[in-house]
């Protein structure tokens, strides 16, 4: 016996000597003949044999079985030998045979009980038959016995009747070892009745051999097996086979889930892929699935949801890190585009209605069209109602017109969620090569973490929030690489990510020459450490809006990040009624300690832009410190300005605005709130006109002066002190931008004055 889990059992029958009461005339069954009752005789001398059954064929299969019980273990095989020679009379042919018992001691149907038959030519010759019995349907095994539980075995003589045959000892081994490598470790599917001929389907022996290894290592052997259900290995399991299965059921690795075991499973890289991610949402035990630093080329988008269609929300965390994702050469990767018309009403600020050919327009195609904002997607479609739902406001679509509807292909897309929440993709390469973009979020959620990616050459966006499954964003440590390098600025189209929710948290990342680096629509971000590159080489180049901000109050922080060769821009474009009524105006944001650089920009160059899209706005809250600002290979006019495209600010509602501590570099005009001044009269006047213009911030007004303090003397005319203290009138001439200072009398000298452009109060 070579296998430890046949120690113990009792394979070898008993020899002719001992008895012939417990052989078998028959299927070797409690009650049949036997050879003590007659058709045989024990011979205790011969040539040949030191004893032997002398059997006289008398009916057409003349059976030889041992009536005790051999056991029949799954994973464990039998090698059957017996040695027979004619001695006289017509020539049988001899052959291992049995009978096998099912559970309950029923006759296991559908086996085959038969071994390889070989012929008797000539008398006294010995001749030697074997027969090898298993469980598993393997090269090699005669009798695939799956499902018994013992057998009664022995031999038959078939063919002409009338002969005498001499039969040795029968002699049954345990031949394991001819199939198993690891005789201790492992559990091979063939032996519990898989095929692995790509026809049978092999489900129920994946499973019976899960079951069975109690801790052992599953070997799926060569072959290929097709599983039509559900299979879940509990321990650990080694592929040399592969497996086919439908996209549906469940194929679950507890013991070692990882992108390769499942690659070795179903040798195809999407497949195998997508096979784990469904098991990765479907089983509590495992939270990451580690891609094994493995390259996926993708035939085409993933729709992340439809790999599992029972599980439209899903909210526990979830992990998939370290490998890289790539597009094949396709033209699945290609935009959508439809073109209908649609009406708007600020009444229902984010929805479309009456919307034609309105079953064409995928969700999460972007919307172009006069009055829409940046950024805004299709977030659901009633085709029904002809309606769409949309992730932001109009600005200024009151009424019926054309939009545009494109459709950005995504290697990642969950945007068949409902809800997706605590989702994390860690240390994963998107290598887009132009061809597709990488990821398009869900339509609700929170925290969706990417941390420790590169987003390398997407064609269009690298991260898409079509709804509110950005609320809690964080994008922490990634490299976004522009597939538009030698593309001008201006002719640019691709955006690193957007976000229309708030709470977004964006840390320590760096971007490369897209046309912008972010679009935020919500509330409550921090962007920390960053550093945004988005110029080109074109000399007095466009600059525009890298960092875009579409609520006017943002109540959000951007520290310490490397602002280069771009803008923060700031608007309201996401708001159905743009102008000013009882809502909070532009406020909230605080720019603190951060680098920004321009190199090879015009005069009218501008680091901040704050872009209202209706009238009335101002600022109530905006802090502009220790930051600083170089221009090289140049200069530019200032830092900051109002885009007035569609609406000034109103200066005179202004408050709460620091702006101080930066430093400027080849910056013709440099700003401050509060600005202190030294104005200095030459000629005696009791009426001093004090210009604080260009220096406070955005052109604004003198609204209010903290401070009044004489540098030296204030002389009169005939150089007498005059001790008076001067009347200040802020907000003074036609645009209420300078300060005035009455004295008592004409006198000369100079003030220093400390104005704002806001009311601090």
């Amino acid at each position: 016996m070579n296998t430890a889990i046949t120690e113990g059992l009792q394979l070898m029958p008993p020899p002719f000597a001992a008895g012939l009461d417990v052989w078998s005339r028959g299927d070797g069954t409690p009650g049949s003949a036997t050879y003590a009752t007659g058709g045989g005789a024990f011979v205790p001398a011969d040539q040949d044999f030191s004893g032997c059954l002398e059997v006289n064929k008398t009916s057409g299969t003349q059976k030889v079985r041992y009536m005790g019980e051999t056991t029949i273990l799954p994973g464990c095989y039998l090698e059957v030998t017996a040695r027979v020679k004619a001695m006289s009379g017509a020539l049988p042919a001899v052959r291992v045979a049995g009978w096998a018992s099912g559970p309950g001691g029923s006759h296991l149907n559908g086996v085959t009980e038969t071994g390889p038959s070989k012929q008797l030519t000539t008398y006294g010759e010995v001749v030697t038959i074997t027969a090898i019995i298993g469980t598993g349907d393997r090269n090699g095994v005669d009798m695939v016995w799956t499902g018994a539980i013992y057998g009664h075995i022995g031999i038959d003589l078939t063919g002409p009747n009338g002969g005498v045959v001499r039969v040795d000892d029968i002699e049954i081994r345990d031949v394991t070892s001819y199939f198993l490598r690891d005789l201790l470790g492992l559990v091979d599917v063939r032996d519990y009745g898989a095929k692995g001929d790509g026809v049978s389907d092999d489900t129920a022996a994946f499973e019976a051999a899960d079951s069975a290894a109690q801790g052992r290592e599953v070997l799926v052997s060569a072959g290929t097996y097709r599983l039509t259900g559900d299979v879940t290995f509990q321990n650990q399991v080694r592929f040399e086979g592969t497996v086919v299965q439908p996209i549906g059921p469940h194929f679950i690795l507890q013991r070692n889930f990882d992108y390769e075991t499942y690659l070795d499973a179903f040798a195809d890289e999407e497949l195998a892929f997508k096979k784990a991610y469904q098991a990765l949402i479907n089983y509590s035990d495992h939270e990451s699935l580690d891609l094994c630093g493995r390259r996926i080329a993708l035939t085409g988008p993933l729709d992340m949801q439809a790999l599992e269609p029972t599980k439209t929300s899903f909210k526990t965390r979830r992990v998939i890190r370290n490998g890289q994702f790539e597009p094949a050469d396709s033209d699945v990767w290609n935009d959508t585009v439809v073109t209908s018309q649609a009406t708007y009403s600020a009444s229902n600020p984010t929805q479309l209605t009456g919307v034609a050919n309105i079953a064409a327009i995928p969700v999460g195609s972007l919307v172009t069209g006069g009055g829409v904002g940046r950024e805004v997607y299709v977030r659901n479609v009633n085709v029904g109602q002809q309606r769409l739902e949309l992730s932001q406001p109009l600005y200024d679509a009151e009424g019926t017109q054309n939009y545009t509807f494109r459709r950005f292909q995504y290697m990642l897309d969950f945007s068949g969620y409902d809800e997706l929440s605590q989702m994390i993709l860690s240390e994963i390469d998107f290598l887009c090569r132009g061809q597709a973009s990488a990821i398009m979020m869900a339509k609700t959620g929170i925290i969706f973490h990417v941390k420790d990616c590169f987003f390398n050459q997407p064609k269009s966006r690298g991260l898409t929030s079509i709804g509110r499954a950005c609320q809690g964003l964080m994008i922490d440590r990634c490299q976004f690489i522009s597939n538009e390098q030698d593309v001008p600025v201006e002719q640019r189209t691709t955006i690193g990510f957007n976000a229309n929710a708030n709470d977004v948290k964006i840390r320590d990342n760096r971007c490369t020459r897209f046309k912008q680096f972010a679009i935020l629509a919500g509330t409550g971000s921090t962007i920390v450490g960053n550093h945004w590159f988005l110029g080109d080489d074109a000399a007095n180049g466009v600059r525009v809006g890298g960092l875009v901000l579409t609520r006017p109050n943002v109540r959000s922080i951007i520290t310490g990040n490397y602002i280069d060769n771009n803008i923060i821009e700031w608007t309201n474009e996401h708001d159905e009624s743009p102008a000013f009524a009882s809502q909070y105006s532009f406020g909230g944001l605080t720019i603190t300690g951060n680098n920004f650089t321009a190199s090879s920009v015009a005069p009218w160059f501008r680091f901040i832009r704050i872009k209202p899209y209706g009238p009335g706005h101002f600022v109530h809250g905006l802090s502009v410190i220790s930051n600083v600002f170089r221009i090289v290979g140049g200069s530019c006019e200032r830092v900051e300005e109002v885009d007035t495209t569609f609406a000034d600010l109103d200066f005179g509602r202004m408050r709460n605005v620091t702006f101080y501590g930066n430093v400027f570099n080849a910056i013709d005009e440099e700003v401050r709130n509060p600005l202190t001044v030294v104005h200095d009269q030459a000629s005696p006047s009791n009426q001093w006109i004090i210009d604080p213009r260009p220096n406070l911030p955005f052109g604004g007004r003198s609204r209010t002066v903290e401070a009044v303090a004489p540098v030296g003397e204030i002389e009169t005319g005939t150089g007498q002190t005059n001790f008076d203290f001067p009347r200040i009138d802020p907000q003074h001439g036609a645009t209420q931008e300078l300060v005035r200072a009455i004295f008592s009398e004409p006198v000369r000298g100079q003030l220093r004055v400390t104005v704002r452009m806001d009311n601090p109060n």
